[in-house]
């Protein structure tokens, strides 16, 4: 939907034109890039970034493994491909705070480069993710961006994340390889990497451990000080970016006066000299680059270029001055790059093109140009036109001219402000390949400055980016769904809505045996009677064709993403008997413990705050505690001496996995002393096809109302569990034991105490996601701990 004057208003509240002119005016000072290196997003080293960039003038970029799709979600139900979805434009927002220039290896959802979930080992992830692959994506990561500098964030060593080791490993195998002209498969220029970084601090905490210290440091930033113009310390501006990543639950204050220290060490060096400064043998700025690059030839227009960008800084906050001068040095520079002589080109050209980048930020905001292009509909389908409304400030500003146009799409046309859609056009990518911050792609708008014969250019987003929807749509309710064939029902009703286009036909691509009638809103599909145990998937189709479904994403810190999946109802038949109770469930907006329970055939009954009380809970037999509900329900906190009583009374209290940090205090929340373990890399099993060993077989969890068999525990997905039990009372009874290879076996995942007349049990294991996933055993595993035995 277009933005609400609300929000625009917000969004011109979060602008400074001073602040942007200052940040604008940074990178003129250097032509040194540095690379940062992750596995996810919210692995960058923000506080470190920001200092580089906005104080030191550093071109700053993150290469990152994957989209985070393992990870945890701290503010909805999205998992796997939908949270990529959603941490991508996470991660480009923490991006745009920073000016941090944004690549991807992971390039698509059904990439093998992929957050399959918590890995221990380096050697594991780069077999699950394709060790050729991986290389060959960040080597032609590399080669276009050219960083001079590149930083992991994290060690490759023992007791550390394997994505993070397994990208480390990477950097140390791309420095050589990027510079490889035998390199296979990748025809883009090479580029030799000048120094390799790594952190000279550890990585241990609550999710990790590392086995061995640190490197030593060979040099430290020191990133202490305020910025001088917002007087915001560098580590506030790095937490400002890192609020971003709300999914993950990032951003904390940081007061004033906080260290700020990053010691590296320098593994590679590829110049000579001491290396003092992160600069050091490298080309400060573009004076400095003469030398370096042997570009004698440009002397004068690179000596001209570097005077009009010192002249630009000191100038600030005289705008009339800023302009005048960067101007001068975008002429200086362009004539550079023309007569740039062959030898100097490949150490040359990219930084005079990052320099008219950044010098045509420089003009707009100096010149006092803004422009907004807001579009009529920003839900678009192959063949629509839409009105483009241009809003432009400053024409005639310091005698400068300014134009908008739209840049197109493969395949789109543009007349009078009107833009046509392809019939061709892909549907919006969720997962963009790179992020350029202040750099929009197409479709989007160019922003031509001229000013005393000299035109800039700066590409901007719409206000809202268009979205490009599929031909054909609909939204399937359910989509997923879980049969019980011993419950008597056959059947489930789902609702087709929106459909598009409205007046087209659908249809069900039915397996044998099984029967669909149209419904006022959708389907009614019935199963056979004998309708056996497995997976069912059943394809919808509008006018005879493969119809998509839309998965859209709304968040108050995020611009609307979509991601378009086949339009198909899942259906996962079990055989999974139900135990005569009462359930109550506490959500923590974190799982759909609830739903899935519901949708087996229990009486589920979701538990508001109010509900807390003595007589709420004597109506219950059971009642289901999901995961972060401690932290995320305050009055469930207060309400445990309340449920303490009523275990003790003879309720059955069932908890699924917390971290230490979400409100878990041992001592309390749990009726009898129960500690999570951490760092949590040392109390998970991340082997989903880990054996289990049923170490109580005969306890009734394991075989009241189903006997839980070696079956249930196959195709399960992403992990065992985590944030496994480290220690409890001795009323608690460990029921497994599992491990990942070569580690000694961990009892922690699913706990039972028998708490006076009532029971209390714990599990770490992944329930919810497992039901999410449709795997079998899930279901007959939730349905025994649910029973009152």
């Amino acid at each position: 939907m277009p933005m609400t004057d609300p929000n625009r208003i917000f969004q011109q509240m979060q602008s400074s034109r001073i602040v942007s002119m200052w940040r604008a005016l940074q990178p003129l000072q250097s032509v040194v890039s540095f690379m940062n290196t992750g596995a996810h997003p919210d692995d960058e080293t923000s506080s470190m970034l920001a200092a580089l960039g906005y104080r030191d003038g550093l071109t700053l970029s993150y290469a990152c493994a994957n989209r985070g799709e393992g990870g945890q979600n701290d503010i909805g139900t999205e998992a796997t491909y939908d949270l990529g979805v959603v941490r991508t434009a996470e991660m480009e927002r923490a991006a745009d705070v920073l000016n941090l220039r944004l690549y991807w290896l992971s390039e698509h959802p059904d990439d093998s480069i992929f957050d399959f979930g918590f890995s221990k080992s380096g050697v594991e992830t780069l077999e699950k993710w394709g060790h050729p692959r991986t290389l060959k994506r960040f080597v032609e990561i590399v080669r276009t961006e050219k960083p001079d500098i590149i930083c992991p964030t994290f060690l490759d060593i023992p007791g550390q994340h394997g994505h993070h080791r397994a990208m480390t490993q990477a950097a140390h195998e791309v420095v050589i390889a990027a510079a490889d002209p035998e390199f296979p498969d990748v025809t883009l220029p090479t580029w030799q990497v000048k120094k390799l970084y790594l952190p000279a601090w550890s990585g241990a905490g609550d999710a990790y451990d590392d086995d061995v210290p640190p490197p030593s440091a060979t040099l430290t930033v020191n990133a202490d000080g305020n910025d001088p113009v917002t007087g915001w310390s560098w580590a506030q501006i790095g937490q400002q970016s890192r609020a971003y990543h709300k999914t993950q639950g990032m951003g904390r204050w940081v007061p004033y006066g906080t260290p700020n220290q990053w010691p590296l060490h320098l593994a590679w060096t590829f110049v000579d000299g001491p290396d003092e400064t992160l600069a050091s043998g490298l080309p400060a700025n573009l004076q400095e680059l003469i030398a370096f690059a042997g570009a004698e030839e440009i002397a004068l227009e690179l000596e001209q270029a570097h005077a009009a960008c010192v002249a630009a800084i000191d100038a600030f906050p005289n705008f009339h001055a800023v302009l005048q001068s960067a101007t001068a040095a975008l002429k200086a520079i362009r004539i550079a790059y023309q007569h740039c002589p062959e030898v100097a080109k490949p150490e040359v050209l990219h930084r005079l093109l990052l320099k008219e980048e950044q010098l045509s930020h420089v003009i707009r905001i100096s010149a006092d140009v803004e422009l907004k292009a807001v579009l009529e509909s920003d839900q678009l389908r192959p063949g629509d036109t839409v009105r483009i409304d241009y809003q432009t400030k400053g024409q005639g500003n310091f005698d400068t001219v300014i134009k908008a146009e739209a840049i197109l799409a493969e395949g789109w046309t543009s007349d009078d402000n009107v833009m046509s859609v392809s019939q061709h056009a892909h549907v919006s990518d969720p997962y963009p390949a790179q992020y350029i911050p202040g750099n929009a792609t197409a479709p989007a708008v160019r922003l031509l400055v001229t000013h005393e014969g000299i035109t800039s250019q700066t590409n901007m987003p719409f206000e809202t980016p268009p979205l490009v929807w599929p031909e054909k749509s609909a939204e399937l309710s359910p989509d997923t769904f879980v049969l019980n064939t011993v419950s008597a029902g056959r059947s489930v009703a789902v609702a087709v809505g929106k459909p598009y286009p409205a007046n087209a036909s659908t249809e069900l691509d039915l397996p044998d045996g099984w029967a669909a009638s149209h419904t006022d809103n959708g389907f009614l599909v019935v199963a056979p009677d004998d309708v056996q145990p497995g997976l069912y998937k059943i394809p919808l189709l509008i006018d005879g064709e493969q119809a998509s479904t839309i998965h859209d994403f709304e968040y108050d810190h995020l611009p609307p993403r979509i991601r378009a999946v086949p339009a198909q109802l899942s259906i996962r038949v079990v055989e999974a008997v139900l135990p005569d109770v009462r359930v109550g469930y506490i959500g923590g907006g974190n799982d759909r413990a609830g739903h899935w329970l519901r949708a087996m055939g229990c009486l589920v009954t979701d538990i508001t705050d109010s509900d807390l009380t003595n007589s709420g809970l004597a109506k219950l037999d059971t009642l289901v505690v999901g995961i972060f509900a401690m932290r995320t329900r305050p009055a469930l906190q207060s309400a445990m001496p309340h449920i303490h009583r009523w275990v003790e009374n003879g309720g059955h209290l069932v908890t699924l996995y917390h971290r230490p940090w979400d409100a878990w205090d041992p001592d309390k929340i749990p009726p009898r002393k129960l500690e999570i373990g951490k760092p949590s890399l040392r109390w998970r099993v991340t082997d989903e096809n880990a054996n289990v060993l049923h170490l109580l077989p005969d306890h009734p969890l394991l075989n009241v109302p189903n006997k839980i068999s070696a079956q249930d525990w196959e195709n399960w997905h992403k992990e065992r569990g985590l944030y496994f039990a480290k220690s409890w009372s001795p009323e608690y009874k460990p029921l497994l034991s599992m491990a990942d290879p070569d580690e000694e076996p961990l009892l922690g995942s699913l706990l039972s105490a028998r708490i006076g007349y009532g029971r209390h049990t714990h599990t770490s294991l992944i329930l919810h996601h497992q039901m999410e996933k449709l795997t079998a055993g899930a279901f007959r595993i939730f349905a025994n701990l649910i029973a009152k035995t």
